[in-house]
């Protein structure tokens, strides 16, 4: 009996606790309900508020940028008077616009259509000590400012608060154009049709008073809001109240209870949904995160390749497979890798269970491998270490790239440049002999000739004839020698050597080179013209290829007037040296012939391009070459009258 008193109590003791608990979960339910409702009120009123100041500064702002291009620029009293009006029809918080000049004296005004009579009552005069405020402020920072508001009274009784907005012109006089806002209209632009349903709007004082209100309700007083509307040089207290009371009670907590029911059920719901929604996406990702991996590692050439620490292989790719042969499953079931070549397996080995795998990841380690079918070939293995998800060591990622392709290329390559060097041996071989036959010709064939006359004069030879026997036996030793260098020089000019230089004398190469062509000069009945300065400027320049320059452009010049094109009193052959500035001097070789035909002149520097049979065309190439190779630049002019070739070299 004793036990059965007390397992009652224990059960009140319960079921007051559940229903304690549970009265206190309405309490807390209905409080929460009705303070959930004030403050949607209050945050309703927070966003009228707010929505409706930011409409207010947009709308002055826009008045603001129209105004200032009224200020801009020079307009007549008309153009004026006719953008100012155009203005006030457009902006309905603009009830009037004046110019004043810098002594604040009224020049012009302009006031809006539906405000007739706005100060009828009291004059304008008597209310422009804030607008002369506002200019004052405004001339001393440069930019527009607003007034204070203020009040004035209409003809019909009622009235207006105002503010004036003071810009200063642009213009040198001082003046300003002051523009009167109506705050009753600016507020009706800037409340939409939402807020004014259920909220009263109102331009307030800092104590309260009242400036201008709108809305289709008057407010309860307990929800406001107020939001301050920045403006130049003065601020607005915007109020939004709300026409709610305070939330009504029984209404609200059954609403409460279903729908904290339903939003209880519904959360929970959505949670699990969520829930079930992010773990299949997370695993879709993966799919497609696996997917992209082994599309990627299958389309790789380079052999990818993961390894224990212990030496055993846990993954490669299938170009792996196809560089040594083994297949997969091979690989991954040998103790030991394959393809290691027998008499290096334990150098391998020792480096693998040593450490010192992974020491060459950024350069690569060259070594071989063996193939299936026993073929041995190069690769370079690059090493990186495979960290798992919480940053321990669990083996080496390998890159391996077959390096046999490229070791056959580069031989193909090195057996092609032995070839090419062989050619070029060949070719310079043929060049050189092309060259020493065209230059020789001319020395040798003066040598031939002075031997000839030499033979004539030995017959019967007196004092005078022995001289000139001297003379040729002379000529003959000189262009022997002139041979000479030739075969030197042509041939340190086909093996591309830099040709010994020395500082000579410009009239010193043209004597050199003027019996050869006088003696050519007197069998077509041509004049030598030589023009030089005195002292002749000097020049660095291998002599011997520079006298064949000039050899092959005078002996050219020559030939092209020995056609019957060019009388015998037009054959003057000019040769001439001026010193272009202090760095290069010009030769000048110039004929009097028929000129150079266009499609001749188009191959004019072609190897072995010429028009005479008994030609080889390496003259003119020849020429270019040795004056490019000296630094100068050889170039030519031709006309009906004759043609005109210039080159030019460094001076001494």
């Amino acid at each position: 009996m004793g036990s059965r008193p007390r397992r009652g109590w224990r059960r009140v003791l319960l079921w007051s606790l559940l229903i304690g608990l549970l009265a206190v979960a309405q309490g807390l339910l209905i409080f929460l309900v009705v303070e959930y409702e004030a403050a949607r009120m209050q945050e309703r009123a927070d966003v009228a508020a707010s929505a409706v100041a930011d409409e207010a500064r947009q709308s002055m702002a826009r008045s603001l940028q129209a105004l200032q291009l009224l200020v801009w620029g020079e307009r007549s009293a008309a153009q004026w008077r006719g953008d100012a009006a155009e203005l006030l029809r457009g902006r309905r918080e603009l009830v009037r616009l004046e110019r004043r000049d810098a002594a604040f004296a009224l020049v012009d005004a302009v006031q809006a259509p539906h405000v007739a009579t706005l100060f009828a009552a009291i004059p304008r005069g008597e209310q422009s000590l804030d607008a002369q405020t506002a200019c004052a402020g405004a001339r001393r920072s440069g930019t527009p400012e607003f007034s204070r508001s203020y009040y004035t009274p209409l003809a019909s009784g009622a009235g207006l608060e105002l503010m004036d907005l003071c810009l200063p012109q642009s213009a040198p006089d001082g003046s300003s154009v002051i523009a009167i806002f109506s705050l009753a209209a600016l507020l009706d632009a800037a409340v939409s049709a939402d807020a004014s349903r259920d909220h009263e709007l109102s331009f307030v004082e800092g104590d309260g008073a009242r400036l201008a209100r709108a809305g289709a309700v008057r407010g309860a007083g307990i929800y406001r809001a107020e939001r301050v509307v920045d403006l130049l040089g003065a601020n607005l207290m915007l109020r939004a109240d709300s026409r709610q009371g305070r939330p009504d009670l029984i209404p609200n907590v059954s609403v409460a209870l279903v729908v904290s029911l339903s939003i209880a059920l519904m959360v929970l719901v959505a949670l699990l949904a969520r829930d079930v929604g992010r773990r299949a996406a997370a695993e879709e990702r993966l799919a497609d995160s696996l997917a992209f991996r082994k599309a990627m590692e299958d389309s790789l050439v380079t052999g990818l390749r993961a390894r224990a620490l212990d030496g055993r292989i846990t993954y490669v790719n299938p170009s792996f497979c196809r560089m040594v042969g083994f297949d997969a499953a091979e690989l991954m079931a040998a103790p030991m890798p394959p393809y290691w070549p027998p008499e290096r397996a334990d150098e391998y080995k020792q480096r693998l269970l040593g450490g010192t795998v992974g020491a060459e990841s950024l350069t690569g380690r060259e070594t071989v491998f063996v193939r299936k079918n026993g073929e041995r070939f190069p690769v370079v293995i690059y090493e990186a270490p495979l960290v798992n998800s919480v940053g321990k060591q669990t083996g080496w990622m390998s890159a391996a790239v077959d390096l046999s392709e490229q070791r056959h290329i580069e031989e193909v390559s090195r057996q092609q440049q032995e070839r090419l060097q062989a050619t070029a041996r060949l070719a310079t071989v043929g060049e050189m002999a092309s060259l020493l036959s065209h230059e020789l010709n001319q020395p040798l064939a003066a040598i031939a000739s002075y031997a000839s006359g030499s033979l004539n004069l030995l017959d019967d030879a007196d004092g005078n004839e022995r001289e000139m026997l001297k003379q040729a036996l002379s000529r003959i030793a000189e262009q022997a020698d002139r041979a000479g260098r030739t075969i030197k020089s042509v041939h340190d000019f086909v093996r591309r050597r830099e040709q010994a230089r020395e500082a000579v004398s410009a009239c010193a190469l043209i004597d050199a080179v003027l019996p050869l062509v006088r003696l050519q000069a007197r069998k077509s009945g041509t004049r030598i013209d030589v023009q030089a300065p005195e002292p002749a400027p000097r020049v660095l320049a291998d002599r011997t290829m520079v006298e064949q320059v000039l050899l092959n452009l005078t002996r050219n010049g020559i030939q092209a007037m020995e056609s019957d094109a060019t009388s015998l009193d037009r054959r003057v052959l000019r040769i001439a040296v001026r010193a272009v500035n202090a760095q290069w001097i010009e030769f000048t070789v110039a004929d009097a012939g028929p000129g150079i035909a266009p499609d001749v002149a188009q191959r004019l520097f072609t190897p072995f391009f010429t028009t005479r049979s008994e030609g080889m065309g390496l003259g003119l190439s020849l020429c270019r070459t040795v004056i490019e190779q000296h630094g100068g630049a050889l170039d030519y002019s031709t006309a009906a009258t004759g043609t005109r070739f210039v080159f030019t070299l460094r001076a001494a």
